[in-house]
């Protein structure tokens, strides 16, 4: 009968973790196989207009495309060319199986309503629109993407009125697309941050009652400076463009609003920043997360950075950027409460 020869045990033991983490690398490689086979799919659907717009709706864009180079998700930007196609854009992103649809504006809440409800295993998002007001009721599937641009409008309109003042007016103004609460947040942090650092300041309101044709802005912008108005504010989307192109013309001061708008020129002398590009990013990364909250509202504002101040002409002096600077705290605190209503 042959001797059997025997393996130590030690060997045993150092080939049993050997094999145990081979299967364990198997399963991990397996695994995140898997997830770059299935990532994370972002619709972003637009209001009547392009993604290029050099405002709202691009921030929004660079929001997914940034989602998409930092978090590997799936994105897919549809434009919406009519207000009929809200909805079939929106349940054509749904049935097909997207983790999460955003609608880029209010103008989308009746859609995004609709079509939540019939999709109610689908999760959407609407920028700008609270999930509380009509005709939202109990949607456990929708976020709505809120913002505090009164805060950061109120620094804005201080800075633009102690410009105007040093220009020899007190005089400045404000060119809205159409009369809605998001528009007039903005506008209404202006006029009063106005008024608070430089009394008396005289606010002119126009609106264009549109929110892509340039011609209309520019005509509302040349009639406030023909007025006395030394800083125009546009608060108009891609609309608004044509207001800042008559302050170019005229040469009085341009504040731009959404994206850092000073790309447009020298006439530009900051702007009110909304943060919609990351709302759109963390909203995509709470859905990859596991953490999105339907049924709830997120608020973007100057203690989380979701609206700011843009970059500042040179030519502003600094002591006019330490006076609205030192608003700032005093607005996070509630020191100071902006109002949201004109």
């Amino acid at each position: 009968m042959k001797a059997r020869r025997l393996i130590p045990l030690g060997i045993v033991a150092v080939a049993a973790v050997v094999i145990a983490a081979i299967a364990s690398l198997a399963a991990s490689g397996s695994s995140d196989a898997a997830s770059a086979q299935n990532p994370n799919r972002v619709g972003l659907v637009s209001d009547v207009g392009r993604f290029n717009d050099r405002s709202f709706n691009q921030s929004a864009l660079e929001g997914l495309k940034r989602a998409q180079r930092q978090l590997g998700v799936k994105g897919r930007p549809v434009e919406s060319r009519q207000t009929s196609d809200y909805v079939p854009n929106l349940a054509s992103l749904a049935r097909q199986g997207y983790d999460l649809t955003i609608s880029v504006g209010f103008l989308l809440a009746g859609a995004t309503n609709d079509v939540s409800k019939r999709f109610k295993s689908s999760n959407f998002a609407i920028i700008d629109y609270s999930v509380k007001a009509p005709p939202f009721k109990g949607n456990k599937n929708v976020q709505g993407l809120t913002f505090a641009t009164n805060e950061n409008s109120y620094m804005i309109g201080c800075l633009a009125a102690l410009m105007a003042q040093r220009d020899g007016e007190k005089h400045i103004s404000a060119v809205g697309g159409i009369k809605l609460p998001t528009v007039d947040i903005f506008i209404a942090g202006y006029r009063a941050g106005a008024r608070k650092c430089v009394p008396g300041t005289v606010v002119d309101i126009g609106y264009s009652q549109d929110f892509v044709a340039q011609d209309k802005c520019k005509e509302v912008a040349l009639n406030q400076i023909a007025q006395g108005s030394k800083v125009v504010f546009q608060v108009a989307g891609g609309c608004g463009l044509g207001a800042l192109d008559a302050a170019k013309e005229q040469n009085v001061w341009g504040i731009g609003v959404d994206r850092d708008q000073k790309f447009l020129g020298r006439h530009i002398m900051t702007s009110a920043v909304k943060r919609v590009d990351q709302s759109v990013f963390l909203t995509a990364k709470a859905v990859k997360d596991g953490k999105f909250k339907g049924g709830t509202d997120a608020l973007f504002n100057l203690k989380n950075s979701g609206v700011g101040v843009g970059k500042i002409d040179a030519r502003v002096p600094k002591a006019f950027i330490k006076k609205m600077n030192a608003l700032k705290p005093l607005i996070i605190s509630k020191k100071i409460k902006p109002p949201a209503k004109l």
